[in-house]
């Protein structure tokens, strides 16, 4: 069982890579295709984007699936349904035959949530960043195809590159059926309630926005750039292809970089500088520039998006724990539809001005976007983590403002004092008077508080059924950065009751 569980990441891993080979082959050898079949620009946009749409759109069922029924079967199945579009594709020869063929070709991109879906069963959170990077290394299909299909087909042609696509997809169906796990644990929670329960948390809405615009920019740039290349700077179609390949390779291999780096260091911050490249990218791409300038705005796209890639789903399984294959299916998704607007945008525009600088234009705004609301979660996760602490901690605490009025309160305040939140806030902090302390020493306190900051001691305070007890308190000012003060911080305990217990 061991050995199974250990072999999934690699089978898994190879199995993505092949449904991502399968995913572009239209993008891959469209310069050899568009010779056979006459096409307009926007029925070409059309072909390379409509396998990308329903790719992406699968991945939320695929995402259940794959709880309902595992790995093993997804993969299997899947691959032997696309022998059935690859060969419909290797004899198409026209417009309709080619749209056709893509529908079902969509299945090489739903695949990818079987992966993210399934393999972080087989390890411990911490892991799980780094796992589903390696996994994400399955992007490399389509600098597989990207660079291979062009070479093959400039010696044998489209139609039998695309024919040998078959082969592959027995094998790997075979090796699945062989090797994957067939006792993988099921999860039978019906679609409809995972979804419900996803939809209401709006992180989940937060990283389908994120991943939206690092996977669509992956894709995007991948079904975009070989025709681009060649129609714009006029390079030929294999020199095209490896270029792709590169900006492939590129964003391939970051992507476990980025798992890896969610993983060690706060994945909010490695967003963060993600988001920063991609504007700066975008804008440079905006102005048109040289090919060398083109180029370098092209790798710094591929170095972010990979590593957005990798970093996003180290935030995934942090926030769904139970629904982990719905929320993957519905981010992935987004990731995909990502890829399928902007060739269509970038196509919409430039046959209306005769450049791409709007559109790229819209990606750097878009992530700038991305990066103000990455900053926003990031201080807002530290906040919720502050309130844990404060809910959770097992000393008593007090905020007031420096008038002395009680503006929060944690659970271990109502258990001591006896006074609910409802009860403290908005009234000042004397409510906890015993009146066995005299003026003076309240005199002190406020001077220490005053000259250093903070006082603590031994204090005699009343719960709220009159009782008076002895606590251990402290209390800090807490000053905003002009050094004024804005609210006191008191935390205490009962210490006359831990020595009644110690026998004191």
């Amino acid at each position: 069982m061991q050995d199974v569980k250990k072999v999934q990441l690699p089978l898994q891993t190879v199995s993505l890579v092949l449904g991502f080979m399968v995913w572009v082959i239209l993008s891959s050898l469209m310069p050899y295709i568009k010779e056979d079949i006459q096409l307009t620009s926007s029925q070409l946009a059309w072909v390379t984007a409509i396998p990308v749409l329903v790719g992406s759109l699968m991945r939320i069922p695929y995402g259940y699936w794959t709880n309902r029924h595992g790995a093993r079967k997804l993969f299997m199945i899947s691959f032997l349904l696309l022998l059935a579009p690859v060969f419909w594709v290797s004899q198409a020869d026209s417009f309709a035959d080619l749209i056709v063929g893509g529908v079902f070709l969509g299945i090489g991109g739903a695949v990818f949530s079987v992966g993210v879906t399934s393999l972080p069963k087989y390890y411990p959170k911490e892991r799980h960043g780094f796992v589903n990077g390696i996994y994400g290394i399955g992007n490399l299909g389509t600098a597989i195809s990207a660079f291979g299909a062009p070479a093959l087909a400039s010696s044998i042609g489209w139609s039998k590159t695309v024919m040998l696509y078959s082969a592959v997809l027995v094998v790997l169906a075979g090796c699945n059926f062989l090797l994957g796990d067939r006792k993988e644990t099921p999860v039978h929670t019906p679609i409809m309630e995972q979804i419900k329960a996803v939809s209401r948390n709006d992180k989940l809405w937060f990283l389908c926005l994120f991943y939206f615009l690092t996977f669509g920019s992956f894709v995007a740039f991948t079904v975009y750039l070989p025709n681009f290349l060649v129609s714009h700077f006029d390079l030929d179609k294999v020199d095209a292809g490896l270029r792709t390949a590169g900006f492939i390779a590129l964003a391939t291999a970051m992507r476990p970089i980025g798992g890896w780096l969610g993983d060690r260091y706060n994945p909010f911050k490695i967003l963060m500088l993600v988001f920063l490249g991609l504007t700066v990218s975008a804008i440079l791409l905006s102005f048109s520039p040289s090919i060398a300038l083109y180029t370098v705005g092209c790798l710094t796209v591929a170095l972010c998006a990979g590593t957005g890639n990798g970093t996003i789903f180290k935030l995934v399984p942090l926030y769904f724990t139970k629904q982990a294959g719905i929320a993957n299916g519905m981010i992935s998704a987004m990731g995909g539809l990502g890829g399928f607007f902007p060739p269509l945008l970038l196509t919409a525009i430039y046959s209306l001005t005769g450049q791409y600088s709007i559109g790229f234009m819209a990606l750097a705004q878009i992530a700038l976007a991305s990066f103000v609301l990455v900053n926003w979660m990031f201080f807002q996760d530290k906040l919720a983590l502050s309130a844990r602490i404060l809910e959770n901690t097992i000393e008593a605490i007090l905020i007031t403002d420096t008038n002395g009025v009680i503006t929060s309160v944690n659970p271990a305040f109502t258990a001591i004092t006896g006074y609910t939140p409802e009860e403290a806030i908005g009234r000042k902090a004397n409510l906890l008077k015993s009146g066995k302390q005299d003026k003076s020493f309240y005199d002190e306190m406020w001077r220490s508080l005053k000259e250093k900051g903070y006082w603590q001691g031994e204090i005699w305070n009343r719960r709220k059924n009159g009782e008076i007890y002895l606590e251990w308190l402290s209390v800090t000012a807490i000053k905003n950065d002009a050094d004024e003060v804005k609210n006191y911080a008191g935390m205490f305990s009962d210490i006359g009751s831990k020595r009644q217990a110690a026998g004191i």
